[in-house]
């Protein structure tokens, strides 16, 4: 027979699992009530240790959360039926909370229910799942968050950077604050818009500090009007036009492009800047990505894959590492030790190998001219032919 501390610790720790807190905080059919099973008493216990046992049902007549659930049992060695707890049922949040004892279910539970009163249900389910999002946060400054994101609207901010809106009271430094929070509460209401397009992208807001990127013209035909300039990444998703975008993470393989390619653009130097290839703007455009050949280039190309899943990666593969032994040289600082989501199976492959390896990254500016351009020509005239 389990004493209420026992139990009290299971009600606690059930609080950590989402789906039991979804539930129940949640009030979804089924959920309650709920119960635990004390466990009866052995005959043995009974007969040679009858003073603890009784000790024990007496605690639990004590209890005052929730309902107790009793049946009588006849043992040999009492000749008469001994009413045995059997069972502890809850019936609601709060008797949950109560039950198990603990302080800081009690804190946690008090936030939520204020942040569920204060906010709209739409982000109930988020608030109660992902604690992380609001736990080292003010209260009062996650319901303002939950209330901005009902007005940001998809272009609202009309080229004004983030920390000039003025909506649900917020001060200028509100995003610097809470821009995760704010995203995640935008992307239930947009179906995951503002993530994948970047909220400044999605919201049309400038940046508060500019990425520039060196875009190139590879042949006539383009609209950019030179064939070199560097834009700011948020107008290359307002304003360029082309038939065929090529991204490089790095600007200094300029020298190894093609230059006779009508209607491609390249934008080089990227590095991790690539929300801007979420844009609308390029749903309909034939995309390429080239990278390094170490962990860091393909947790990019994964990142530039999750902004346009349609894109074409070059020059990426475990047989163009192998052509290339002497270029290669130890990475000292590698993504993460697991692949990345995003990638093919052949990609997460030529991750594990890169990771294996001593002398595991090839950076993109260090290939053959002779792979480079016949890769890049296959893509670009290929793709047109089939506009």
């Amino acid at each position: 027979m389990k004493l209420p501390s026992d139990l009290a610790s299971r009600w606690s720790r059930q609080w950590e699992n989402p789906d039991l807190r979804e539930d129940r905080l949640l009030d979804e059919p089924g959920a309650w009530p709920t119960s635990l099973p004390i466990g009866r008493p052995t005959a043995t216990e009974i007969a040679d240790h009858w003073q603890e046992t009784a000790a024990r049902i007496q605690s639990w007549r004590e209890v005052r959360q929730g309902t107790v659930r009793w049946e009588s049992v006849v043992f040999r060695a009492t000749g008469a039926p001994v009413e045995i707890p059997v069972a502890w049922e809850i019936g609601d949040a709060v008797e949950w909370v109560a039950a198990s004892g603990d302080r800081r279910v009690r804190a946690e539970y008090g936030s939520l229910r204020t942040l569920l009163e204060g906010t709209d249900p739409l982000f109930h389910r988020v608030l109660v799942r992902e604690r992380s999002l609001w736990k080292a946060k003010p209260t009062t400054e996650v319901i303002q968050a939950a209330r901005l994101a009902l007005l940001l609207e998809s272009g609202c901010a009309a080229g004004q950077p983030l920390r000039a809106l003025s909506l649900a009271g917020i001060d200028s430094k509100f995003f610097e604050r809470h821009r995760g929070l704010v995203q995640r509460f935008l992307d239930l209401r947009h179906d995951g818009e503002p993530s994948r397009q970047g909220l400044e992208t999605f919201l049309d807001a400038a940046r508060d500090t500019d990425h520039w990127l060196l875009v190139a013209a590879l042949g006539e035909g383009t609209s950019l009007g030179f064939t070199r300039l560097r834009v700011r990444a948020i107008e290359l998703a307002r304003h360029l036009e082309t038939c065929a975008l090529l991204v490089v993470e790095n600007e200094r393989c300029l020298h190894l492009l093609p230059d006779d390619l009508p209607g491609v653009v390249a934008v080089l130097g990227t590095g991790n800047d690539l929300s801007w290839l979420a844009s609308p703007r390029f749903r309909e455009t034939r995309v390429a990505y080239w990278g390094d050949l170490d962990t860091w280039g393909l947790t990019l190309l994964a990142r530039a894959r999750g902004h346009a899943p349609h894109l074409v990666p070059l020059l990426m593969t475990r047989e163009i590492f192998e052509k290339h032994p002497d270029a290669a040289v130890a990475e000292a600082t590698t993504a993460s030790d697991d692949p990345p989501a995003g990638l093919t199976d052949e990609e997460t492959a030529l991750y594990r190998y890169l990771l294996s390896r001593e002398r595991g990254r090839l950076e993109q500016e260090f290939l053959a001219a002779e792979i480079v351009r016949p890769a890049i020509l296959d893509w670009a005239r290929g793709g047109l032919e089939s506009l």
